[in-house]
């Protein structure tokens, strides 16, 4: 008696079609970005909201949701390791992986409200993760305590907002043509807020076929499983959040591009990481190496952003390369302690200690001759009127 093995044209269409469903999970998440975009810009139009809003708030909390669903199953099992690994790992795709490809494709613009409020509380809340791993875990209290956080930040939104809509119905009052935006009807309103939920539905699901099939292409060939859940998985969770900021970019919609990533990385470290941590009887475990590498490069990932964002306002498709080089070195990394590599401690030490702060002072050595400069030329423009 011996067991039939199925005939190899078999295994041939099963590989086959391994990468239809890839090509069909790309094709998906493109249009549950385009209809994304488009049904936020569309609504945010029609309520008077910035686009930068509506990134921050309704595009970053449906792009997390990957990220949540994650976190929370992991944490009721029982495994709030890999919580905390794809909140870090999460954070420094969306600056470093999304922001630098969005970048290169086309300069991001930076709102000065990013600057003065939502990157520094960006940096806050990541020094405070940092802060809380210090005795070994993040317990539920300090979650529930950066969980405030985010609901003080969440009032504050919602105050300014109300504010600016007063200001912009006063503005069209005084001067009717004045800040006026399109008007739509509820039927239209109804079908964007429909095209909003598609596009998020078809981003977890696009998301899911690609890291799915990429996965089993990368077992083929040879690839170590925890190689590919260091690279492929975790980048794969932050997809939706690339499709929604390059689409945005691509649309000229630049403000939503940047706002998607900031707010998606305050989402992960004020409502995923704390979720996980009360879900979790013990907390979030922060062993050693997390705590003085991963947490430690998360936190100054996160400062690298003010001093780029306020010089000139912009990500320069320079500063885009740049964050790109930085993502591959942390991936390379990865990799390399995923195979045991001898000098896995000289790498992370280098990358931590010398390159990362290193790209933080030049950053900002420009950023500050940038701001010196431009008072000097308003000075000048003063004296000659």
């Amino acid at each position: 008696m011996f067991t039939q093995q199925p005939p190899s044209c078999y295994a041939k269409i099963d590989s086959q079609m391994t990468y239809v469903l890839l090509l069909v999970g790309l094709v998906i998440l493109v249009v549950g970005a385009e209809l994304l975009v488009r049904g936020s810009v569309t609504l945010a139009a029609f309520a008077g909201v910035s686009p930068l809003i509506i990134g921050l708030t309704v595009v970053a909390f449906g792009t997390s949701a990957p990220e949540l669903a994650v976190s929370s199953v992991s944490s009721l099992k029982g495994d709030s390791e890999i919580a905390l690994g794809n909140v870090i790992g999460s954070n420094i795709c969306n600056i470093l992986l999304i922001l630098g490809i969005s970048a290169v494709i086309v300069p991001l613009t930076v709102s000065s409200q990013l600057v003065r409020l939502d990157v520094p509380v960006m940096i806050a809340s990541s020094l405070a993760v940092w802060g809380t791993g210090y005795d070994g875990a993040i317990t539920r209290v300090e979650g529930i305590l950066l969980f405030l956080g985010f609901v003080l930040y969440t009032i504050y939104m919602i105050r300014k907002g109300r504010r600016e809509e007063a200001s912009r119905r006063s503005a069209i009052e005084l001067e009717p043509d004045f800040l006026a935006h399109p008007t739509l009807s509820i039927g239209q309103a109804t079908l964007n807020a429909v095209y909003i939920l598609i596009g998020l539905g078809m981003l977890v699901l696009g998301a899911q076929l690609l890291v799915d099939s990429a996965v089993k292409i990368a077992t083929e060939f040879g690839i170590s499983e925890i190689v590919i859940g260091l690279t492929i998985v975790a980048i794969g969770t932050s997809l939706p959040e690339l499709a929604t900021s390059v689409v945005a970019a691509m649309k000229g919609q630049r403000d939503l591009a940047v706002g998607n990533a900031v707010g998606s990385n305050m989402f992960n470290l004020m409502i995923v990481l704390p979720a996980a941590a009360v879900l979790s009887p013990a907390g979030v475990p922060v062993t050693t190496s997390v705590l003085w590498f991963d947490l430690a490069v998360m936190a100054m990932i996160a400062l690298i952003c003010w001093p780029i964002f306020i010089s000139r306002s912009t990500v320069s498709r320079f500063e885009g390369a740049v964050m790109l080089m930085l993502f591959a070195a942390y991936t390379a990394i990865l990799v390399a302690e995923a195979t045991n590599y001898d000098s896995v401690q000289t790498l992370k030490t280098g990358y931590s200690i010398f390159i990362l702060p290193a790209v933080i002072a030049v950053v900002s050595i420009a950023a500050l001759i940038h701001i010196r400069d431009g008072r000097s030329e308003s000075a000048v423009a003063q004296t000659k009127t």
